[in-house]
């Protein structure tokens, strides 16, 4: 791509296709593969993946919430889309847009099939959720009876797939624990399945879960972060390619005395004669405070410049000093080199947060 001239996301799509094409080979070919794209597709741009996606033959796609999935079909993306968690307020949205619900607790699953029956649905298709460790959403293995009688007493609604959340795939220290995960959740499926005349998709791994536990990659998988680029480990992080890349410019340079200081509330102070650059991208952009004053930095001309001062709304400055830089210089703030999970760890986050954290403000820009 041409040297950025503003504030930019720069998308590699050609990067995404190797990361679903890499996450797919764990798999068996009988192994269905859901890609999540809420929150904008981790930060990216939600409609112009899912699209991407639709093209390398995705199985489904999943967001958080219902007006993500309304976005995703008025862009004409006709995917099966899951809902991850949905509110009733929205279900008749939901059933108009055609996208799937997962039911997590009876509250939800009785008014579904009350909204669902209103409309005069048949074997409308919803995802049962059951909670296994992460203790977040979901239903326990003593719910089971009361849900398959739910379902046995209308023909609105049909279970298309059961499913769970590990709680700490990425973490080999936790094996124990994924492991019973794992095994509760066969056993609720199993107790689910034989109370029923059908048989559900199973679906438990995230993308640390296919890389790490193939013996629970079941019916589908759900691949998030991997597909943008991080394999929450140093070892498959090699394997996989950051899709986007934030960039920016140098908007003015400033020449600063010993004892000057920088920005709101004088956070930094001059220790001699010294340079610095503004930039024209602030906590208003995903670059929060917590990047100031040292923590986080960005790269100029393959350099390493430290973000000085309080981050501002629209702007952050940086030192310079020992840089040969001009005003209009590029900036990198992090790409497929200078990773957006090495700048997150300077400020004792992850990669998640600063890549979701990209405001829908910056312009973005595609290649394949």
């Amino acid at each position: 791509m041409p040297k950025a001239n503003e504030t930019v996301l720069e998308i590699d799509l050609g990067a995404l296709t190797h990361n679903f094409n890499y996450l797919k080979s764990k798999l068996q070919s009988n192994t269905k593969f859901l890609a999540v794209v809420k929150a904008f597709a981790y930060g990216s741009d939600s409609i112009e993946i899912a699209k991407h996606l639709e093209l390398l033959k995705v199985d489904y796609l999943a967001v958080a919430y219902t007006k993500e999935g309304v976005l995703l079909r008025d862009a004409g993306i006709t995917t099966p889309i899951l809902v991850l968690h949905p509110q009733p307020i929205n279900f008749e949205t939901i059933i108009e847009r055609c996208l799937e619900p997962s039911i997590y607790n009876a509250k939800v699953l009785k008014e579904f099939i009350e909204v669902a029956e209103e409309q005069k649905q048949k074997d409308y298709p919803v995802h049962i959720k059951f909670n296994t460790g992460l203790n977040r959403l979901g239903f326990w293995e003593s719910d089971v009876d009361h849900i398959v009688s739910k379902l046995k007493t209308t023909t609105s609604i049909i279970a298309k797939s059961i499913f769970s959340h590990l709680a700490a795939s990425e973490d080999l220290n936790e094996v124990e624990f994924t492991n019973r995960q794992i095994e509760s959740f066969k056993t609720t499926a199993k107790t689910f399945e034989d109370k029923l005349d059908y048989q559900p998709w199973l679906h438990l791994c995230n993308t640390s879960g296919v890389i790490n536990y193939p013996k629970a990659h079941l019916d589908m998988v759900r691949c998030g972060i991997g597909l943008y680029g991080f394999g929450n480990s140093a070892d498959e992080d090699k394997s996989l390619k950051p899709i986007a890349s934030l960039k920016s410019v140098i908007s003015q340079i400033h020449k600063i005395e010993k004892g000057e200081t920088v920005g709101y509330n004088r956070a930094y102070t001059a220790k001699g004669s010294e340079k610095t650059a503004t930039i024209p991208i602030g906590h208003a952009d995903g670059i929060g405070r917590q990047y100031g004053n040292e923590k986080g930095y960005v790269f100029i001309d393959g350099k390493k410049a430290p973000i000085i001062g309080n981050v501002c709304m629209d702007m952050v400055m940086v030192n310079v000093t020992n840089i040969d830089c001009s005003e209009g210089d590029e900036v990198i703030i992090f790409d497929a080199t200078n990773k957006a999970s090495d700048l997150a760890e300077s400020a004792n986050t992850i990669s998640y947060e600063i890549i979701t954290a990209i405001s829908q403000r910056v312009k973005r820009r595609f290649s394949n």
